[in-house]
């Protein structure tokens, strides 16, 4: 019996009993790393939520008119000469045509907010996208600058070029895609024919089709360009879910 123990002694040599220890290190670290990327993963996760609740915010606090169709000039055309109307007077009947004039939605004033880095932005639409079931307040922020930008989009999708909402040109709208349903998450799903809606501080909404969608690399901004011949156009941008590359997608107003 003796001699049985003494061979089994023999046999954990120095160089074992080092790697039992190196084994054990090993699975301690493992262990530690796992708790590590579990609570990142959780904090991901509250940072998400928590960017959704100030979207949504941002979203009640826009005083948007209930009058939500386009809008009409005030100026009218008679003989060929260009009037446009001041006050609220009845036109001169003795002088011209009496003249009936629509009502006109007051666009709300844009109220200036900074960010707890203290960056400035103005919330200037919204968009809506039915087929993902998303609403959102679109900021514009004071520079323009990426880390502004950045700041920004964890709080609401963000204007990134272009002109003001609904007018014409293309209007780029960037927003965060974080692999669920919150923000632009959905985007890559959309097809042509989906409608975006788009209502800015006038109350007016224009619905915008999809007619292109595509993939392009960061550095590639191409699809920003203001030429549109005329038209008043969109361009969605978000990451794919691997973050490598950029989906854009291409509306058009519906007329």
């Amino acid at each position: 019996m003796n001699q049985i123990l003494v061979t089994e002694r023999l046999y954990v040599t120095p160089e074992l009993r080092r790697k039992k220890k190196l084994y054990k290190i090993n699975f301690l670290i493992s262990i530690f790393l796992v708790c590590i990327l579990i609570s990142l993963y959780i904090y991901a996760e509250y940072d998400r939520n928590k960017s959704e609740e100030v979207s949504q915010e941002i979203l009640e606090e826009i005083q948007i008119p209930e009058n939500t169709s386009d809008t009409t000039d005030t100026t009218v055309a008679k003989n060929n000469v260009l009037v446009v109307i001041l006050n609220e007077e009845e036109p001169d009947n003795s002088s011209q045509e009496s003249v009936e004039q629509p009502t006109v939605p007051v666009a709300t004033a844009r109220k200036v907010q900074t960010t707890k880095g203290g960056y400035k932005y103005t919330s200037i639409a919204t968009i809506n996208i039915p087929k993902i079931g998303i609403k959102y307040a679109i900021l514009d922020g004071e520079t323009g600058s990426a880390a502004e930008t950045e700041a920004l989009l964890k709080m609401s999708p963000t204007k990134f070029w272009g002109p003001e909402p609904n007018e014409e040109g293309n209007f780029c709208i960037v927003g965060h895609n974080y692999r669920n349903s919150k923000f632009f998450s959905k985007v890559p799903t959309l097809t042509t024919g989906d409608i975006i809606e788009i209502i800015d501080l006038s109350g007016r909404k224009i619905n915008y089709r999809v007619y292109n969608k595509y993939e392009v690399v960061p550095t590639d901004v191409s699809c920003t360009t203001q030429r549109t011949n005329g038209n008043k156009e969109i361009t969605v941008i978000t990451c794919t879910d691997d973050s490598k590359l950029r989906v854009v997608v291409k509306a058009r107003e519906v007329k």
